[in-house]
Formats: C-alpha cells, sequence, structure tokens
C-alpha cells in the first residue's frame, strides 16, 4: 500500500512488537462504539426504552467526543508523557462508563457519552500516533484494519447478550486494560535527530511534497466518508427491523460481514498496481451504490449484500485514506487528527439520521443522504487528484 520502500536502519522505539500491539489493542478499544453501534442503538431501544431518534444523539455524542478526545491529544502529543494522557483518557471513560450505570434519564446519558468519548478520542489518539511512528506506517494500520475485523465480530455478536449495565462495565474493563499496558507505549516522539536519520532510510518513490491545504481537504474527505458511515451503521439495525426483517437474521449479517473487513485489507493491498486515487473512487461509489439502494426496502438478501460489501468497503477505504494522509504528512502531525474527523463524521452522521427519523421521513432518505456524503467525499478526492496530475512529475512543492 506503500509508495515508500524501508531499507534496515537504526532502532526505533515504536517498532518494537509490543509498542505495536498494544497501540493496536488500545485503537481497538477506542474505537469500540464506533463498530458496534448497530447492536448498541438497538440494545439502547430494547433494554433502555430510548426512542430512535434519540439512540441517534446518544451514540453520536460519544463519537463527537472522541473527536474533540483527539483534538485535544493532538494538541499535547508533542509536549507531554504519552502515558500520562493514556491515563488520563482511560480515567474520564471509566468514570463515564460507571456513571451510566447510575443515571439512566436520556439527559444525564447523552452528558456522560460525551464525556467517554472524550476519554476514549485522547488515548485512541495515542495509539494512532504510536502506530504512525513506526518505520513501516501503512503495515501498522493494517494490521490495525484486520484486528477490527476479528474484534468487531466478536462484539457484535456478543454485546447484544449483555444487559446495558453489562455493556458499559465491559467498556470500563477494555479501558482499564490500556491503564494496565500503557508502559509499552513510548512516553515521547522520536527527536528531530531521530527523524532525520530515519527518512535516510526511506526511499521514496513518488513525489508526494503538497501544500497543506492537500492533506487538510483529504481529512474534509475522512469526514464526510464517516458521516456516511455513522449514519448508515447507526441506523441499520432499526431500519432492517422496522422492514420485518427477523433480529435473528439481522444480528448474523452483522457478526459474520464484519469479517468481511480482512478482505478489505487484502483486496486493498492487491490494488496496489493501479495507485491510491483509481482504487479510492471506485470504492467510494460503490459505496454510496449499496448504501443508498436500501432507500428501496430492506429485505433478507439486500440486507446481507449491503453489509457485506459496506463492511469490505470501510476497511478498504480506511487503508487508502490513512495512507494518503500519511505519504502528505510525513511529520505525523495530521495524522493524529484522524481518529478526531473520523469521531466528528459518526457524530454527524448519526444527528442527521436522527433529525431525518425524527421529522418522520423515514429510513429511506436516511439511506439516501448517507450515501450522498460518500459522493462529496469522492469529489474532494478528485479535485486532490487533479492537483496532484496537472503538476510536473518531479515537481516538489514545499508542504
Amino acid at each position: 500500500m506503500s509508495d515508500t520502500i524501508t531499507v534496515k536502519g537504526p532502532a526505533n522505539a515504536f517498532d518494537d512488537w509490543r509498542s505495536i500491539a498494544v497501540a493496536i489493542f488500545m485503537a481497538l478499544v477506542g474505537y469500540t462504539v464506533m463498530v458496534s453501534v448497530p447492536v448498541l442503538s438497538t440494545a439502547l431501544v430494547d433494554k433502555v426504552g430510548f426512542s430512535a431518534e434519540q439512540v441517534g444523539r446518544v451514540w453520536g455524542a460519544d463519537l463527537g467526543g472522541l473527536s474533540l478526545g483527539a483534538v485535544i491529544a493532538a494538541l499535547l502529543v508533542a509536549r507531554m508523557n504519552r502515558r500520562h494522557l493514556v491515563l488520563i483518557g482511560v480515567a474520564l471513560s471509566i468514570g463515564a462508563n460507571v456513571l451510566c450505570m447510575v443515571f439512566t434519564d436520556y439527559e444525564a446519558v447523552l452528558a456522560l457519552r460525551v464525556l467517554a468519548g472524550v476519554g476514549s478520542g485522547i488515548f485512541t489518539a495515542v495509539a494512532v500516533v504510536t502506530l504512525g511512528g513506526t518505520t513501516n506506517p501503512t503495515t501498522a494500520y493494517n494490521l490495525e484494519l484486520i484486528g477490527f475485523a476479528f474484534s468487531t465480530a466478536l462484539e457484535l455478536n456478543y454485546l447484544p447478550q449483555l444487559t446495558m449495565n453489562e455493556i458499559y462495565l465491559f467498556f470500563s474493563i477494555l479501558a482499564a486494560l490500556c491503564a494496565v499496558l500503557v508502559f509499552w507505549i513510548p512516553a515521547r516522539p522520536l527527536s528531530g535527530e531521530d527523524l532525520a536519520e530515519q527518512e535516510k532510510h526511506q526511499q521514496v518513490a513518488e513525489n508526494w511534497h503538497v501544500p497543506k491545504i492537500m492533506p487538510w481537504l483529504c481529512l474534509i474527505a475522512i469526514c464526510f466518508t464517516y458521516i456516511n458511515i455513522g449514519g448508515y451503521f447507526t441506523y441499520i439495525e432499526l431500519a432492517a427491523l422496522a422492514d420485518g426483517v427477523s433480529q435473528d437474521w439481522t444480528g448474523t449479517v452483522l457478526t459474520w460481514s464484519s469479517f468481511l473487513g480482512i478482505a478489505g485489507c487484502l483486496i486493498a493491498y492487491l490494488c496496489t498496481r493501479f495507485g491510491l486515487f483509481k482504487p479510492l473512487f471506485l470504492s467510494l461509489i460503490t459505496m454510496a451504490v449499496i448504501v443508498a439502494m436500501l432507500a428501496l426496502g430492506i429485505n433478507d438478501v439486500n440486507l446481507a449484500l449491503s453489509l457485506f460489501g459496506f463492511m469490505t468497503l470501510w476497511t478498504f477505504v480506511d487503508v487508502y485514506q490513512s495512507a494518503m494522509i500519511a505519504h502528505m504528512d510525513r511529520s505525523g502531525a495530521l495524522v493524529a487528527l484522524l481518529p478526531s474527523v473520523q469521531g466528528f463524521g459518526q457524530f454527524v452522521g448519526p444527528n442527521i439520521a436522527a433529525s431525518i427519523v425524527g421529522a418522520g421521513m423515514g429510513y429511506p432518505i436516511m439511506f439516501i443522504v448517507s450515501g450522498s456524503m460518500a459522493l462529496v467525499a469522492l469529489a474532494l478526492y478528485m479535485g486532490v487528484a487533479a492537483y496532484m496530475h496537472r503538476r510536473k512529475p518531479a515537481q516538489a512543492v514545499p508542504a
């Protein structure tokens, strides 16, 4: 997936397999709500009695908090001990989840999910930056996405079997494990000298020196991609149940579709010969279609087709989007914002969807609006591609 050929260089603390493993685990924990939101939405409706509109607000608030927490971490990660940042995030997450077991009214849960999301966002951003500090970050991100496939399957399968309080307790235990393992995370970034030495051992095959506006446009595009993901994934189970699809079938399809994330990573690897842009364009168009097609009604067959395609493309698109940011931003400063834009997109998406459902326009309109967000991301990436292809191949533009 990378345009960078890595040759052996000096030891890098971020390349320690234990550091990589803990960072991946920490990222999986931080993204737990993001990947299990369909069953969490159903749980709040069935076990707590919230309305369909309210669950969109609640889990959207959690992911909005994730975005805010990642921004906070991005501002501090270069100056503060990263292990201390993780411990602060863990404390916020555990505290908010425990309080959700005590206060169960809508307003209290809404506020507490913001706080829980902020905590998760802080340690998730540290995890992503840790993976970005490796000599070969694209490989590290691929391993992270493969881990998502398995963690998503487990969570979608087992969380529905728990009570709401047991779900909050599960979140708390996972966060506590991050605190236990935090000492495998490097406390400080590489020094300027270490970074310079690392760059000597990389041969860049393509010119990715671009103005700062280019990676920022990519981050905005990622946000729109996740607005689509957030609206679709929050309401897919509730919409299927509303159209008469059985909960057993919906749960089975959700669980098995999560393994398609591995297929997405494999396909992304096989498509590297086509560059970054063409596969990304095709995948975003396809994602828009498989989301919007559910506006015609949901049955057993098209639910399976849509979810299987969606989960494959989710990881496929993520590999390309992350790789593009990594190539444009060698310093890693903007890479730290990846969880923020993902979380913000998944905050906006469920809230847009909740507003559509709350206004009585129904799930079909919600699917059309969600799918169209992938096309907005496509338009932004096409603009970036047009700039990249117009300039002279050897031209280097100061970042």
